[in-house]
């Protein structure tokens, strides 16, 4: 004997429960990138308010699924709870223009890739200098993909990734290409980084056990890399405004 089950539509509170726990990994995923004074409560409690706005406004016949939705709605809640703390030092700020501005430079005169030293002796520092502020920016400021003009951190290197990622679901047009063909021109290392960071969602940590490299490391190539892009896609900015 077939039995057909017939299954209604979650409602909103039942998709608050169900997904409370996508909150908690959002939090933690986003705290290796921040300092010790923000503290993983006051995000998860901020991306419960992103969860409950999620779960009032889903409209499933749009095609994305809730936790695609919900996951863009929790992340920039609690982004936008970091942001009114203003705990960002001025110098931060800075250096990440500084960088950006050197790389941009370098790559227009040498028509490749920036290497750390070039842009070091571009910024008239040393390579450990160049390191720390790189460490700085990292942990000082959410590089991340809703920097360089979009509204989700999540990105993928892979050109035949399926079109339901959030990143494919959210940014068409132009835009996307330029930002596809940016990420192609970054040194293998620092596309991996990236992939395993917003892709895999690994923390920094794991990464640098894939890699074979410190956590630090993993920080400062994952600060150039997004700072890189910044560099790249200042043109497509231009050309839009």
């Amino acid at each position: 004997m077939n039995i057909k089950v017939y299954c209604q539509p979650l409602d909103g509170i039942a998709l608050v429960e169900k997904h409370a726990s996508l909150v908690k990994r959002i939090a933690h995923h986003l705290m290796v990138r921040l300092p010790a004074s923000v503290l993983v409560d006051d995000l998860i409690q901020a991306g419960m308010i992103g969860l409950l706005e999620a779960a009032k406004n889903f409209d499933g016949s749009k095609g994305a699924s809730f936790e695609t939705f919900a996951g863009i709605r929790i992340r920039g809640s609690m982004l936008d709870d970091i942001r009114k703390g203003d705990w960002t030092p001025r110098s931060v700020h800075k250096n990440s223009r500084a960088i950006t501005e050197a790389i941009s430079i370098v790559e227009k005169e040498t028509g490749a890739d920036a290497h750390d030293t070039d842009v070091a002796e571009q910024l008239g520092v040393d390579i450990k200098q160049y390191h720390q502020m790189l460490n700085e920016v990292n942990a000082g400021n959410l590089v991340g993909i809703e920097d360089l003009g979009v509204a989700e951190d999540v990105i993928t290197t892979d050109k035949n990734k399926s079109a339901d990622t959030p990143f494919n679901e959210l940014v068409q047009g132009s835009f996307q290409k330029e930002l596809a063909k940016a990420i192609t021109t970054l040194p293998k290392r620092e596309a991996i980084v990236l992939s395993l960071y917003y892709d895999e969602e690994l923390n920094l940590r794991e990464i640098g056990e894939v890699l074979s490299v410190s956590e630090s490391r993993v920080s400062q190539i994952h600060s150039q890399a997004m700072l890189k892009l910044k560099a790249k896609l200042r043109s497509w900015h231009a050309e839009e405004a």
